[in-house]
């Protein structure tokens, strides 16, 4: 919403955070100490980012408050982003673990939930913390999520990716059920994040160029796995988001998979048709349509929201899209997020845009507007400000916000 003095109270709802390594191991048990002063004394971190002077970024509470502030941002949904003990990467990109390390990988997370939990209390009211779970063992995860609503992340659950032959179920399999159910009881978002469900496919240039063309993709599949499968059926109070995966595909998506659901139902009565054994079931296990589940279950955090992406909000659904700047990305706004919400919703009424910069995130996170808004009257973009078009792109701008070329994808 609009801050008192006509400003925008903009939360970010795709951040990312994470502790330096060493300060992992306080927040391990002390079974683990040993074991973990070994594998780090041989990591090397395969990211730049997180080699660079400005690595910091992602544990330094301070710095980041003060970064954040600068760029008009006083709230922030704040997922992965450093190495979690025992992991071979960031865990948004690992693959999904055998059970010869199930336990050292759970207990990695563990360590990052809970310090998670610390740096979101550092900064209390603006910081949403997203808990991070493994799909091996349903129970296990349920049990953290649980942990994680008692300890104060609101942010929710980050659901992992299943890339094909993962060696877990599907997420239509009805074996999560579990976990949905608690998400459900406890009102906690269910996040995806973009990335975290491609296959592995190498180093080569051409598999690189190949995920970058996919990976929106494998990302979305959580939208169709979930509602053919039943989740939302089977608790109604399911929320899934879907984040930095792009929103201009939304609507066009939604139809193709409401007219799959028509064409499989349908067929379904046709006991003599070759389709028929397609649709058998599927009316009953999914109910409503795709675009049903859509609009009473699911959001998008829609990071750095491109200008071709707007004009299509309102069959998105204004009530659904969350924007989000993240930081520290380099394909972030950051430190240029006035201009890229200017680029996107200049001209726009207020309300809608205080809708999307913020107020949706407040609602489905449960940020205290009471809180936040006296913030952003001292730093929150002017209304005015925002309702200027954008002439000039900012020579150092990096983020996909800024670039000229964007267009509606197919996915």
């Amino acid at each position: 919403m609009t801050g008192p003095a006509h400003r925008y109270t903009v939360i970010s709802a795709d951040c990312h955070a994470g502790a330096d390594l060493p300060d992992y191991k306080p927040y391990l048990g002390k079974r683990w100490h040993d074991e973990f002063d070994a594998w780090a004394a041989t990591y090397v971190n395969p990211y730049e980012d997180l080699l660079a002077d400005t690595a910091d970024r992602n544990w330094n509470s301070g710095r980041r408050l003060a970064e954040l502030e600068a760029d008009g941002i006083v709230a922030e949904v704040v997922y992965p982003n450093t190495i979690p003990p025992f992991f071979p990467s960031a865990s948004l990109m690992a693959p999904v673990p055998g059970s010869a390390e199930l336990e050292r990988r759970w207990a990695g997370l563990r360590a990052h939930n809970r310090w998670l939990a610390d740096f979101c209390a550092a900064a209390p009211g603006r910081r949403a913390g997203v808990a991070q779970i493994l799909l091996n063992d349903v129970e296990q995860a349920a049990a953290e999520v649980r942990w994680a609503r008692a300890n104060g992340l609101s942010g929710g659950v980050l659901l992992p990716g299943v890339p094909p032959g993962s060696g877990i179920p599907e997420l239509y399999s009805q074996v999560y059920d579990p976990l949905w159910a608690v998400c459900a009881e406890l009102d906690v978002p269910v996040n995806h994040h973009g990335g975290s469900a491609s296959p592995q496919l190498g180093d080569e240039p051409a598999a690189r160029a190949v995920f970058m063309v996919e990976t929106t993709w494998f990302s979305h599949r959580a939208l169709w796995h979930l509602t053919f499968g039943g989740a939302f059926r089977r608790h109604p109070g399911l929320r899934l988001v879907l984040t930095e995966q792009g929103s201009g595909w939304i609507p066009g998506v939604l139809e193709m998979l409401d007219y799959y659901h028509g064409r499989l139902v349908a067929a379904a009565g046709r006991t003599a048709t070759a389709e028929a054994k397609f649709g058998a079931g599927l009316a009953a296990a999914m109910g409503a349509r795709p675009s049903e589940v859509w609009h009473d279950n699911c959001y998008v955090g829609a990071s750095f929201m491109r200008p071709h992406e707007v004009p299509l909000r309102s069959r998105i659904g204004q009530d659904k899209i969350m924007w989000g700047s993240d930081y520290p990305h380099d394909e972030g706004t950051h430190p240029y997020s006035r201009e890229g919400l200017r680029i996107a919703f200049a001209g726009l009424p207020p309300q809608e845009v205080a809708a999307m910069v913020g107020g949706n995130a407040a609602r489905v996170y449960g940020f205290d507007l009471a809180l936040l808004d006296p913030i952003a009257a001292r730093v929150g973009p002017t209304v005015e400000e925002i309702a200027e078009p954008l002439t000039e792109i900012p020579a150092e701008a990096t983020s996909p916000a800024f670039a000229p070329e964007g267009r509606v994808r197919v996915w």
